[in-house]
């Protein structure tokens, strides 16, 4: 196993990845990521990651599917999480699915 690592400002972002793996892709998918939370929070920040770890994780779901990159498109991935910030407001709130 080989750890590869980017900093961002202040924010570490670590991955544990196989021997054979390519680092630069493993690189390319954490600075996704990165862009991606940056969109999300509005240059994200440290305290957004503390405060908002359920949302950094469903981005990542939303981005990786066993290891892999499952989605590249950072307006889909986008897409998908505000229509699930949508549907969490709407049930705190006691609204059925409106389509």
């Amino acid at each position: 196993m080989k750890l590869v690592y980017k900093r961002y400002a202040s924010l570490y972002f670590c991955c544990a990845v196989d021997p054979d793996d390519n680092e630069l892709a493993v690189l390319e998918i954490i600075h996704q990521f990165v862009e991606v939370l940056d969109r999300y929070f509005g240059n994200v920040c440290e305290l957004d990651l503390i405060f908002n770890f359920h949302k950094a994780y469903y981005i990542l779901d939303e981005m990786l599917l066993a290891g892999e990159l499952q989605e590249p498109s950072k307006k889909q991935i986008l897409k998908v999480i505000e229509a699930q910030d949508l549907l969490v407001e709407n049930a705190k709130m006691g609204i059925e699915d409106v389509s």
